[in-house]
């Protein structure tokens, strides 16, 4: 018998098992895959903002002076896993430091697919056989995997998801990306910094609506300008068919054209299919997504579930705060109670962008946003105590420090700024890292 039975070992899995495995309970943790971190660890990612970082030096080679001095050629049969020599490195680094957090808290490992016999009961199913489980408490952490229409004709290689993609034979000289979400647009940023030919595609008239709109319409310049994106918005696509090394793409306005590879990236399900959810009565919504409350608990009372199978944000870090607050309601334990005021939000296309947002609610965010817009808003005083207004702080596109050190003074002193508003401790460490900043990049404007 045990205190909590955890399935899945991705960080919302990992670091609720620990939470509760550090208070004393005894903790199981189920996971099907051979190894351990889910997908943020061996899917997605490290393996994306591996290739990322590639883009980002070849792109940054490119951009800095050097396309007139030095002759910069690709092979033609390179690969994707040509840019992502790094990858097994740090994968292979998580993962042991995953394992060392299980065994140092003494958490029971189990092997299988894992299904519900009841609300207290989960049977796991491997190659050696069966095992039944009883537990007091459940953290269903089995993460997410891409959305997959029956319609669109996936075969891994020209048609591809956001897991196949990074498995491609060759670097195509032209994609097509079917929906510009968060993974749509890191991925048209990725490749088009490659070189790659790409056309991003979504039935929205605008892009990431969790994102604040000036920083939508910078990246969306930065996109077309910079990296030479075409963007086709407001209208889906209608067909899509594989022509073997091709793959053409109709359009619901009657538009064409074609493209080497495509990436589908509409969205996302949650894994639950086959976790026999209505033998334990929990509730579900669209794709899976399985419905929780504030703590983060189902609707059968001794079963949570945290991370990307409750939808969004669907962030590492996020999830594993998720899931520390699940255990902290399970087990009445004396530790934080709710996710902190401020949630980070970062999408990784290039440049970055990101957001850091007080937990007020979506609309009380938005009031705000546009009272400030509108000078409605007071200035708020330079002292570390004056904490009157938690409005959201959105942040600003991050440009590389390196390359661009009258920015970053820039972007660091609006950072400073947002760290004085929210926390006085948090406004004394920015200041410090500033001005070893400073030492480093002089200012030439302040003679520094």
């Amino acid at each position: 018998m045990f205190d909590l039975i955890v399935i899945g070992s991705g960080p919302a899995g990992e670091k609720g098992a620990a939470q509760a495995a550090y208070f004393g309970k005894r903790v199981a943790l189920i996971e099907r895959e051979a190894v351990l971190g889910g997908a943020s660890t061996n899917t997605g990612t490290i393996p994306s903002k591996t290739l990322r970082e590639s883009a980002l030096h070849l792109s940054g080679f490119r951009q800095r002076g050097f396309r007139d001095a030095v002759e910069l050629t690709m092979k033609s049969d390179i690969t994707v896993a040509d840019f992502m020599y790094r990858k097994q490195v740090v994968v292979e680094r998580q993962r042991s430091q995953i394992e060392a957090n299980l065994f140092r808290h003494h958490i029971e490992r189990f092997s299988g697919s894992a299904r519900f016999l009841s609300p207290t009961s989960i049977e796991v199913v491997n190659e050696t056989g069966r095992q039944v489980l009883e537990g007091d408490v459940f953290l269903i952490a089995t993460g997410s995997s891409p959305h997959r229409p029956a319609e669109v004709p996936f075969d891994d290689e020209t048609i591809c998801d956001s897991d196949t993609i990074l498995r491609m034979t060759t670097m195509p000289r032209s994609l097509a990306i079917v929906g510009a979400g968060v993974i749509g647009c890191e991925y048209a940023s990725i490749f088009a910094a490659l070189g790659v030919e790409v056309h991003l595609i979504d039935g929205r008239t605008t892009l990431l609506p969790n994102i604040d709109r000036e920083l939508v319409r910078v990246l969306l310049g930065e996109m077309q300008q910079r990296l030479g994106v075409t963007l086709h918005l407001g209208v889906d696509v209608d067909l899509i068919e594989d022509f073997g090394d091709q793959v053409a793409l109709t359009l619901e306005d009657g538009s064409a054209f074609v493209a080497d590879k495509a990436l589908y990236a509409a969205g996302r399900s949650s894994n639950t299919a086959d976790l026999s959810l209505e033998a334990a009565g929990v509730a579900t919504g669209k794709r899976g997504v399985i419905l929780v409350d504030g703590s983060y608990r189902t609707n059968v009372p001794n079963i949570y579930a945290a991370g990307d199978v409750i939808g969004f944000p669907a962030l590492a870090s996020t999830s594993m705060e998720q899931a520390r607050v699940a255990m902290v309601a399970a087990f009445d334990l004396k530790y934080k109670q709710r996710l902190g005021k401020m949630l980070p939000y970062a999408i990784y296309t290039i440049p970055r962008a990101g957001r850091g947002r007080a937990d007020r609610g979506g609309g009380a965010a938005e009031r705000d946003r546009r009272r400030h817009r509108a000078g409605q808003l007071p200035q708020q005083r330079a002292g570390p105590d004056h904490r009157r207004h938690q409005g959201p702080h959105q942040a600003r596109l991050r440009p590389e420090v390196a390359g661009h050190p009258r920015r970053a003074h820039r972007g660091g002193e609006r950072l400073r700024a947002a760290a004085h508003r929210h926390d006085g401790d948090a406004f004394r460490r920015y200041d410090q890292c500033i001005h070893r900043l400073r030492l480093q990049f002089p200012d030439p404007r302040r003679g520094v």
